[in-house]
């Protein structure tokens, strides 16, 4: 197995309310998940090919929950990427080179049967952690902005996080609003759904965990 690592920040929408059941070993919201993604990749090697400054996204749809499978996927690296970094994230964004079900792109991969040719675009990516604000942009493939949750009555900032000492995506993730609407080969439309914001730190074996 070539050894990886990735450390970065991770801004994603899905079609859940707030919170997404699927952080807490429920079901979906709506009984069937879609999702994008945009990262951008601080620090990062595969094996020799060094991966610092890169940034990818992905697109996914399942059925139904992510555990029942049938899903289908596209990921996308930013064109400014080389050829040995491409391939590189790919692999690794599609749970190869990885202990299995480790990542949360392992158990994304093994969860989605049909995978869609990866794309070389351009891969325009704002992500605020602390202050819950972002935006993705791939041109012919997606476009999402998130924002903090705001109180329904007063308008005002509301801040929730998560944390998850033993998950395979993150270890504290910044809750907030997002909205997505992709036109590429997979179709979303969602509108001021869950949205996630993470430092993210992952390796072949799983999140890299700092001392408590």
């Amino acid at each position: 197995m070539i050894e990886w690592q990735l450390k970065g920040r991770e801004l994603a929408n899905c079609n859940c309310d707030y919170g997404c059941p699927c952080q807490f070993n429920a079901l979906p919201t709506q009984g069937n998940c879609e999702a994008a993604v945009g990262y951008h990749f601080e620090e990062g090697n595969f094996g020799d090919v060094r991966l610092d400054g890169v940034r990818a996204a992905g697109v996914y749809y399942w059925p139904g929950p992510v555990h029942g499978g049938n899903g289908k996927m596209q990921l996308i690296v930013d064109e400014g990427a080389s050829d040995e970094q491409r391939d590189a994230l790919v692999k690794i964004l599609s749970g190869e080179e990885t202990e299995p079900m480790m990542t949360v792109w392992s158990v994304y991969s093994a969860m989605c049967p049909t995978k869609l040719k990866p794309l070389s675009r351009p891969i325009e990516l704002e992500i605020d952690v602390e202050g819950r604000t972002g935006r993705i942009v791939v041109p012919d493939v997606f476009e999402m902005t998130a924002e903090p949750i705001r109180n329904p009555v007063t308008g005002n900032i509301h801040r929730a996080r998560i944390d998850l000492p033993h998950g395979f995506e993150y270890q504290l993730a910044e809750m907030g609003s997002a909205t997505t609407k992709a036109t590429g080969e997979i179709k979303l439309d969602l509108q001021n759904s869950y949205g996630q914001f993470a430092e993210i730190h992952l390796s072949n074996n799983g999140v890299v965990r700092t001392a408590a």
